[in-house]
């Protein structure tokens, strides 16, 4: 068992926050976009505001991130560091087709004299559909190899730890640090590519997805002095004292008995921030949930995720592109719609999966009631503006979007492990990377809102790329003339749906249209199974983790 160590090392190198810095154009304010940070509302955690001098590359779908993840771990030698964080692990996870394996990767790490350390969320009984068995397999492989996993339960009742974060740190050249972060796990079913045939190594679901579930997902590679602030996450959470097992002596009970890792260790000191790598701002956004006995680097908890994401769609103007998992929650979609009746000319398009992950009333009917609900507000206040979506392959299995995408009229965009819903804004822990280019995007229309702050290439290129793969066009970008301005966007996309619509409805005869995007037809539900499912969706899938007088306002 690892000594208890309450007290941080003071001899780390924290992030200088960053205030007020311009743009490289002189375009725009920063925090016009990225929360000050008195807005973040967490005095206590020692990260900066936000960070200069990044270059965040956006890795789509499981197989890209695990290929890179390898690369990068593989790079690592005595001396260095390797953070991660984890809802859900697999050790026999193959990273590329034929290995290594997380549990590989880790260890081979470990016999190189490379400082390995994990949190994964203990998680709930397997009966559940959650991952307790796995995630304690991953912890004792780990640590056989000679890293040290926590398991992790310093949550609300019901909660879980959501984050999915790795940090490399070299301790020789810091230019080769890089941080992953967003909603790809170490686990079964991410190993995915834009085919989107499934992981040979899945994990069951719901049967519409076949045995080899389709799963499209997004993660960021960050490098540069964001990296810095991407360890500190991680050690704020590893330094925090309370016990792994607070408030559930049952489970701490069970976790001595079986030996597992339940204390973390005094942690290697911080090495310094690497040096600038490239033209993007990025702020580091999380969610903390409110506890009886709160965390040391977060006492009222932290809702910067819910705060972020509220300042940028309040700056709306033309189009806010989404793909989500859930899209649910009255909270939030109370503030698209706000925007929408702000701005007649903004559009919400929103990609999400055809149904649930797991089949039965219990599992499903809550979430058809959460969407229901978010997308009729939606539609209430923004009509024809609203366009739902959901994706096929090209074999007409449904793909399993688990994405977790906003990027703002190509400005402001952001990519993490958090959902559009309630529980990820204020009960669960989250983390997520907003990106502020400062790079003007070229290409009309270079200023589609009209307002002075310009096209960002970060955030468009974030989008296209999306976009070029749900409707089948060249990677190059040469068919993208249709897809730049905001409107011809959305009629593109409307069009494709409409055809694909069709070629099913008139029973697949002749070819396949082009694309992969389908109008979502929300569950209809009747007037008795709302009543039953409502509750459960309020206290179950959707909890609220914020301090009651939050919770009385409508505040984050």
């Amino acid at each position: 068992m690892g000594a208890r160590v309450p007290v941080r090392d003071v001899r780390r190198h924290p992030v200088a926050p960053v205030r007020r810095a311009r743009c490289d154009h002189g375009v725009t304010d920063p925090e016009d976009w990225l929360l000050s940070p008195e807005e973040r509302g967490n005095p206590a955690t020692d990260l900066p505001a936000y960070t200069e001098g990044n270059l965040a590359v956006p890795l789509v779908h499981g197989a890209e991130y695990f290929d890179r993840l390898v690369e990068c771990v593989e790079a690592l030698d005595e001396d260095d560091h390797l953070f991660f964080t984890d809802w859900r692990g697999d050790p026999d996870e193959q990273l590329r087709p034929g290995g290594p394996t997380v549990a590989q990767l880790f260890t081979e790490a470990v016999r190189r004299g490379v400082t390995v350390r994990g949190l994964v969320w203990r998680s709930h009984v397997d009966w559940l559909s959650f991952s307790k068995r796995e995630n304690r397999a991953l912890d004792r492989e780990v640590e056989d190899g000679g890293g040290l996993v926590v398991l992790d339960q310093r949550v609300r009742r019901g909660g879980s730890h959501h984050q999915k974060l790795v940090v490399c740190r070299h301790d020789q050249d810091a230019t080769k640090d890089a941080a992953f972060i967003g909603g790809i796990d170490l686990c079964h079913s991410r190993r995915d590519d834009a085919d989107h045939r499934g992981d040979p190594q899945s994990l069951p679901m719901a049967k519409a997805y076949g045995p080899t579930p389709p799963w499209h997902d997004v993660q960021l590679m960050v490098q540069g002095p964001a990296v810095a602030a991407l360890d500190t996450v991680f050690r704020e959470r590893w330094d925090d004292p309370k016990d792994p097992d607070e408030g559930n002596p049952v489970a701490h009970l069970v976790d001595r008995l079986r030996r597992s890792r339940m204390y973390a260790d005094r942690l290697a000191p911080q090495l310094p921030a690497p040096p600038p790598m490239g033209p993007h701002l990025v702020q580091t956004l999380r969610t903390y949930p409110s506890l009886r006995r709160g965390y040391r680097f977060a006492p009222d908890g932290e809702r910067s995720i819910a705060r972020g994401y509220s300042k940028a769609i309040q700056r709306a103007r033309r189009l806010i592109y989404l793909e989500d998992q859930y899209m649910w929650s009255a909270d939030v979609a109370r503030l698209f719609a706000d925007a929408l009746r702000d701005n007649p000319d903004l559009h919400l398009v929103v990609v999400v999966p055809r149904v649930p992950d797991q089949d039965g009333a219990i599992a499903r009917t809550p979430q058809y009631v959460g969407r229901w609900q978010a997308l009729e507000m939606c539609h209430r206040a923004g009509r024809d503006r609203v366009h739902v979506f959901d994706l096929e392959n090209h074999e007409g299995t449904p793909v399993y979007v688990h994405a977790k995408v906003c990027v703002v009229d190509d400005v402001w965009a952001s990519v993490g492990s958090d959902n559009f819903n309630r529980r990820s804004w204020t009960h669960d822990s989250e983390l997520s990377s907003a990106v502020l280019d400062t790079t003007l995007d070229p290409r009309e229309p270079r200023d589609p809102t009209g307002t002075g702050d310009g096209a960002r290439t970060f955030a468009r290129d974030l989008r296209l790329r999306l976009t070029r793969e749900h409707t089948d066009r060249a990677d190059d970008g040469s068919e993208d003339a249709d897809l730049l301005d905001p409107d011809a966007f959305v009629t593109t996309l409307e069009a494709c749906a409409d055809e694909l619509d069709a070629w099913h409805a008139g029973g697949r005869r002749g070819p396949r249209p082009r694309g992969r995007v389908r109008h979502h037809r929300p569950e209809k539900l009747s007037r008795v199974t709302r009543l039953w499912a409502t509750p459960l969706y309020r206290l179950v899938d959707d909890p609220d983790g914020r301090p009651l007088r939050l919770r009385l306002s409508g505040d984050f």
